[in-house]
């Protein structure tokens, strides 16, 4: 735009009689091809999404990086009806480790599973990316039939204690999605620096943040194996209550589109430390694809069923002096479905371990 203004400057200068020759040659050799104007606009476009307060961060000082690192992942399903009865189920955690390696924006890695878990149908998809103004979650889950019940709530309330780490194999999930964010404060707050360690936060800053995500669901219970690990514990069912599978699906399909809104704040609290955290709520409206969507609502039910608030929570603790860094992080998920006969809730996270060091000034 300012080369523009310049030529529309001098082009008026010449036409009222005080331009020389030699200024009209130079306008024309600063006068750039339309590609080359193009390119040089997304150029700059994509440059702004990196520019920083250097007063509050320190930009990347080398272009390459290799790291080590550690993940723990955690899920958990809770299913629970109208009577009160719930079952918590859960996946025997994970750890995996691997390298590695960066380029810029560029990361890619591999990480061993270190406890070889015999479900060979699990599958683990996480992917972060982040720059100063946009971040975005991309991941896929699918876990096997290693479920264990953590908790079994019977009959008014009775807690079924004989049912605790008993292994279940009648459930099967899967979860895949993204989450798109923004972040208004990006020239002083640096998302990068507390979970990509791309940058430094030299000065305490916060930010609000603002979003959307889609996410598909997919649940599939076997109701009548449950029933029979329920009767090789011979536990008394008068403490559990008759479950009526009538009422609950065996299989549970459903899509979640949300718009997210939160707060997102970098702790500066020593030289090269950080202790970084966010929370940010969402709004999701759950649409059914399973054997349940045949259901009548009234319009009340459709908005206290249709519309639950999901979160995502992230914490990060960083030291970073730019050649070196070492750190932890946690990202949380956590996502609600309601109907009339049954709800549910679905919590994923991992926990990350790394160390690792920067090379190749730039």
């Amino acid at each position: 735009m300012n080369k523009l203004v310049i030529l529309f400057i001098l082009l008026s200068y010449t036409l009222a009689g005080g331009a020389t020759e030699d200024s009209v040659v130079v306008s024309s050799a600063n006068k750039q091809p339309f590609f080359k104007r193009i390119i040089g606009g997304m150029y700059e476009f994509v440059k702004d999404f990196s520019r920083v307060d250097t007063n509050y961060i320190e930009p990347q000082a080398y272009n390459f990086t290799a790291m080590l690192q550690t993940t723990y992942t955690y899920e958990k399903y809770t299913l629970q009806t109208p009577e009160g009865q719930s079952i918590t189920l859960a996946p025997q955690p994970t750890i995996k480790m691997g390298p590695y390696w960066g380029w810029r924006w560029v990361f890619l890695g591999y990480q061993f599973d270190l406890r070889h878990l015999r479900g060979k149908n699990k599958k683990e998809f996480d992917l972060s990316l982040y720059s100063s103004q946009i971040g975005i979650d991309l991941f896929f889950r699918k876990t096997g039939t290693n479920y264990k019940i953590q908790s079994f709530v019977g009959k008014q309330g009775s807690r079924i204690n004989e049912l605790y780490n008993t292994p279940f194999d009648g459930m099967q999930s899967s979860v895949k999605g993204f989450n798109l964010y923004y972040i208004f404060n990006h020239r002083k707050f640096s998302y990068p620096a507390a979970f990509s360690q791309s940058t430094i936060q030299r000065r305490s800053a916060g930010s609000a943040l603002a979003g959307i995500g889609y996410t598909k669901h997919t649940l599939d219970i076997d109701w009548q194996k449950l029933d029979r690990v329920i009767e090789e514990k011979n536990i008394d069912k008068s403490k559990i209550g008759v479950l009526d599978t009538t009422l609950l699906a065996s299989k549970i399909h459903y899509t979640d589109i949300a718009l997210s809104g939160g707060y997102a704040y970098n702790w500066a609290f020593a030289h090269n430390w950080l202790l970084a955290g966010s929370l940010s709520l969402a709004v999701g409206y759950k649409r059914t694809l399973g054997d349940v969507s045949a259901e009548k609502q009234t319009f009340r039910d459709f908005f206290l069923n249709s519309f639950n608030i999901d979160g995502v929570g992230r914490f990060g603790l960083v030291w970073n002096n730019m050649r070196w860094y070492a750190g932890s992080s946690i990202i949380l998920h956590t996502y609600n479905f309601r109907r009339n006969k049954f709800s549910t809730n679905n919590m994923f996270g991992s926990l990350n371990i790394y160390v690792g060091f920067n090379f190749g000034k730039r």
